[in-house]
C-alpha cells in the first residue's frame, strides 16, 4: 500500500509552479530531478494506471521533494451514465494521493447542459467531501469550450471553480479576447488555477513564446494571468498554483516529414514560469 503525505502550503502571496509531464519520455526519477533543477515546485501529471509506475512516481516525488497536481477528464467515448460513474470512481482514486490540485477536463461540448452539470456537481461534491481542490479547465471540446457558454455555467453553479487555460479560447474565438475584459472578469473571479500556455487566433500554442512576433499574445495572457493571481492572493491565505503547459508535437508545431518540433518544449515551460515571476516581482 502506498502512503501519501498531506500537502503543506507555503504562505500567502506565493505561487507554486508545476511542470507538466505531457509528452515526457524520461523515467519518473529523471523527470522529477530535471523539474526540481529547473525551479519547479511540483509536477502536473495524468496518474499512470500501472502499480509499478505509480510506485516509481511516488518515490520520485519524495526523493526530489516535489508537490503533485493530478489531471482528470470525462471519457467522451462512453455513454453519459457510464461515463459519469467512471469519472466519479477515478476521482476517488486521485484524491487518495492528496494532490495540491486536481484539474478536470470536464464534460463534453456534445453533452447537454444538464449532463455537463452532473459531472461538475459530482466533482464539487467529492472535493467538498475530501478537502481536495478540484478545478474545471476551460478547454476545447468540454463544457467550457467558449467564454459565453462558460459564463452560463458560472451563473448556474455557484461553487464552480475554474482552471483558466485561456489559450483555448484564443483560438476558439479567433482573437486575443481584446475588448472582452468585462466578460473575462467573471471568469477571473472564479479561477483558482492557471495553465500557462500562450495561444493565438489560429492555434492554442505559439511555436516559441520567446519569439518577438508573439509579444502581443504573450503580454495579453500575462495581463489576464496577473489579474487572476492578484485577485486570488487578495482573497485566499494559500498560494496560487500555475502549471507551465506548453505541449509536445502536435501542439508544438513540427517540421514536415521529420516531425521535429520547431522549438524546445521544456525550455518554453521554464520560460513561462520565469516571465510570470518577473511580472509579479517574484524573481
Amino acid at each position: 500500500m502506498i502512503l501519501f503525505a498531506t500537502t503543506v502550503y507555503p504562505q500567502k502571496g506565493e505561487i507554486l509552479f508545476f511542470q507538466t509531464n505531457w509528452g515526457n519520455t524520461l523515467s519518473w526519477d529523471a523527470f522529477c530531478e530535471r523539474a526540481k533543477a529547473s525551479g519547479f515546485d511540483g509536477i502536473d501529471v495524468w496518474l499512470p494506471n500501472e502499480a509499478e509506475s505509480q510506485q516509481q512516481l511516488n518515490a520520485a516525488l519524495k526523493k526530489h521533494d516535489l508537490k503533485l497536481n493530478l489531471m482528470h477528464g470525462t471519457d467522451n467515448s462512453l455513454p453519459f451514465e457510464e461515463s459519469l460513474e467512471a469519472y466519479k470512481k477515478k476521482l476517488y482514486v486521485l484524491v487518495s494521493w492528496k494532490p495540491v490540485v486536481i484539474n478536470s477536463q470536464t464534460g463534453s461540448d456534445f453533452f447537454s447542459m444538464e449532463q455537463n452539470t452532473a459531472f461538475i456537481k459530482a466533482a464539487n461534491a467529492i472535493s467538498k467531501e475530501t478537502g481536495i481542490p478540484i478545478y474545471h479547465e476551460t478547454h476545447r471540446g468540454r463544457f467550457s469550450y467558449t467564454l459565453p457558454i462558460t459564463l452560463d455555467y458560472l451563473k448556474k453553479i455557484s461553487d464552480l471553480r475554474l482552471t483558466a487555460d485561456i489559450s483555448h479560447w484564443m483560438v476558439v474565438h479567433e482573437s486575443l479576447l481584446e475588448g472582452r475584459d468585462a466578460m473575462l472578469s467573471d471568469v477571473i473571479a472564479k479561477t483558482d488555477h492557471i495553465h500557462a500556455r500562450v495561444g493565438h487566433a489560429e492555434s492554442p500554442q505559439v511555436n516559441d513564446p520567446k519569439a518577438p512576433e508573439w509579444k502581443r499574445a504573450v503580454d495579453r495572457h500575462l495581463d489576464i494571468w496577473e489579474k487572476v493571481i492578484r485577485k486570488f492572493w487578495a482573497e485566499n491565505d494559500r498560494p496560487m498554483t500555475v502549471t507551465s503547459e506548453f505541449g509536445p508535437p502536435y501542439y508544438m508545431p513540427a517540421l514536415p516529414y521529420t516531425q521535429l518540433p520547431v522549438s524546445d518544449q521544456w525550455e518554453a515551460n521554464v520560460y513561462m514560469m520565469n516571465i510570470i515571476k518577473q511580472r509579479l516581482g517574484l524573481d
